[in-house]
């Protein structure tokens, strides 16, 4: 009964990080959506390619279900997940991903939590282990990039929240009073020195 309710309170996180995820997405022009927002070239699309590659690998590869997704042998990773190239599009990207969720959605469906697993680049002795772990770590991947992705959007253009029913207009007035407040405050906490 645990299990079950453990289950599906992961799997129900995760579809919940997934789609706040491609909601950053939502309004940005192709250029808003691919350009390097960080010094090491984060970006929003690039997010979403790289998470739909983490869950294509952990859900697929890890339980011998591979994706029938195209992906390079993990041996050969070399970054290309982190960044849309010119010849792919927004929509094939978005695609990949939510065709990697229904593989996913199948392999946490059909498996039980204890269901093992062989994670090959992970370090002996941790590269044996199970859904309920693969779960953990992928829900903790997801959440993590989808925190990313809520920071560049907001550098993008200020929209912030979890979900669009969420989201509050922006009043600027307002948002340049609380930032003078937290900026007093850590002013007033190390003076600058002259």
């Amino acid at each position: 009964m645990i299990d079950e309710f453990a289950k599906d309170n992961l799997h129900g996180r995760l579809r919940r990080d997934r789609e706040a995820l491609l909601w950053k997405l939502d309004g940005l022009s192709e250029y808003d959506a691919r350009r390097p927002l960080t010094a090491t070239g984060t970006n929003l699309l690039g997010l979403v390619k790289h998470v739909a590659s983490v869950e294509a690998r952990y859900f697929g590869e890890v339980f011998d279900r591979p994706s029938l997704e195209p992906l390079p042998r993990w041996q050969d990773s070399n970054g290309s997940d982190l960044w849309a190239t010119e010849d792919e599009t927004r929509d094939q990207i978005i695609g990949f991903y939510r065709r990697t969720w229904e593989h996913s959605d199948a392999t946490i469906n059909e498996l039980p939590l204890d269901a093992p697993g062989h994670v090959p680049w992970w370090p002996e002795p941790y590269s044996n282990t199970n859904l309920f772990t693969i779960m953990v770590h992928v829900l903790g991947e997801s959440n993590r990039h989808a925190g990313h992705a809520d920071i560049l959007r907001e550098g993008l253009d200020g929209r912030t929240g979890v979900r669009p029913e969420h989201e509050k207009q922006i009043d600027e007035e307002a948002r340049a009073a609380y930032c003078a407040k937290i900026e007093q405050a850590a002013r007033s906490a190390a003076p600058i020195k002259a």
